[in-house]
């Protein structure tokens, strides 16, 4: 890559599904310069969805989950600076600085920097058995842990508390989720999406304790249990902590970008910095669509908004405004979300939830805004092509805070 003062080809800080795909559409795209992948962790570029299901409970091998194999990136000239942290950015010479004290000069920087877990200020949440799961490291020291373990509590009943919850009943473990609202999902389905699933983690054993609120991880270096804030104590050989994440964008701030609670972009994935964008979780994007800043954790934004940062540095931009989508296994339901529900203010539920295959339909002002389909892949997919026209983004409100 460039020397320090060369100001030539493309750095992206950040290795995981966004970094890849840019790098990707950048050669597809015919772009003949240089590009580098910094990650901070030692392997190749994969996907994350996998790690709370089939990864966690088949413990298949690292490369099972790799987007590319090793030679796709020697063929296509994409170099790789994996298990090494970028630790500073220098706008103004146009360089970073590696944490081994490296420095290497860049024409265009592109942050995709991803997310890491929230973790609670609570006692005993350093301890040795408990854990939060966003990267292959997570699962490699949770595996063994949980090989051992009999009685688990899983802190939050997002998607990925539930997706673990289903992994380890299957497994025969006992397993209670503690949801500090009071119902699971709540903030992404309906009442009736979240009946349904409440229902079917019940079913299959799990102990769903809602507006449960936890005081304490319990233990002198290994948890034995918790403590809820009425008093009353839970035995846990595991914990396990989902309750969302954060965007990592201490070194953009650092750097002197614009950021609230991710780096903010506008439409063509550009920083408030020149020559410096940013893709991916780690990004709070302008959506006219939706009428407000989103900041959004999924595939579908990783790879379509590093596509979209591919046109833009291939000369062709294109404004990005996305429906978004995404998905979540548990047992043998499938649920696949479509756009957002947020600010909702009509909820149709289209079939019958006991037979496991129905729909909720969101509207604001009689436009759909999202679907959530239950073990309806159809169902799905005509709801991300009708709200896409009924949220055309000349229709939409105002984006606030727009210029």
């Amino acid at each position: 890559m460039s020397r320090a003062g060369e100001k030539e080809g493309i750095v992206v800080i950040g290795a995981g599904q966004a970094a890849a795909q840019l790098a990707i559409s950048l050669r597809q795209g015919e772009f003949g310069g240089e590009i580098l992948l910094i990650g901070a962790e030692p392997y190749l570029p994969y996907q994350r969805p996998p790690l709370s299901k089939k990864f966690l409970s088949e413990q298949q091998s690292p490369d099972k989950l790799f987007l590319r194999p090793k030679n796709y990136w020697r063929d296509h000239g994409i170099d790789l600076a994996l298990g090494v942290a970028a630790a500073h950015i220098d706008p103004r010479n146009k360089t970073v600085t590696f944490a081994d004290g490296r420095e290497i000069g860049y024409g265009e920087l592109v942050l995709a920097t991803g997310t890491r877990a929230s973790l609670l200020p609570l006692p005993g949440a350093t301890f040795e058995n408990v854990f939060s799961l966003r990267a292959i490291v997570d699962v490699h020291g949770l595996r063994p842990v949980l090989d051992a373990a009999e009685r688990v509590v899983i802190v939050g009943g997002g998607y990925i508390g539930l997706e673990v919850a289903a992994v380890l009943r299957g497994e025969g473990r006992a397993v209670t989720v503690l949801e500090a609202e009071d119902r699971v999902l709540k903030r992404v389905t309906a009442p009736a999406v979240s009946d349904f699933f409440d229902t079917l983690h019940r079913g299959h054993g799990v102990d769903i304790r809602l507006g449960a609120r936890l005081a304490a991880i319990l233990g002198e270096t290994r948890t034995t249990g918790v403590a809820l804030s009425d008093g009353e104590v839970l035995p846990a050989d595991l914990v396990l902590l989902a309750t969302g994440a954060r965007a990592n964008d201490e070194l953009a701030q650092a750097a002197g970008l614009a950021c609230q609670d991710g780096i903010l972009v506008d439409e063509f994935t550009r920083s408030s910095a020149p020559n410096i964008y940013a893709i991916g979780d780690c990004t709070r994007l302008p959506s006219r669509r939706y009428g407000r800043r989103l900041r959004l954790e999924s595939v579908q934004n990783a790879v379509d908004q590093a596509k979209a940062a591919a046109a833009v540095l291939l000369g062709g931009p294109a404004a990005y405004d996305p429906v978004p989508w995404f998905w979540s296994d548990q047992y043998d339901v499938k649920l696949q979300i479509a756009g957002l529900s947020t600010g909702h203010t009509d909820c149709d539920i289209v079939g019958e939830p006991a037979a496991a295959r129905f729909s909720a339909e969101y509207r604001c002002d009689g436009r759909l805004i999202a679907v959530d389909a239950i073990n309806d892949a159809r169902a799905h997919m005509l709801a991300r092509r009708h709200i896409a026209q009924e949220t055309e983004p000349t229709d939409a409100v105002a984006l606030e805070g727009a210029a």
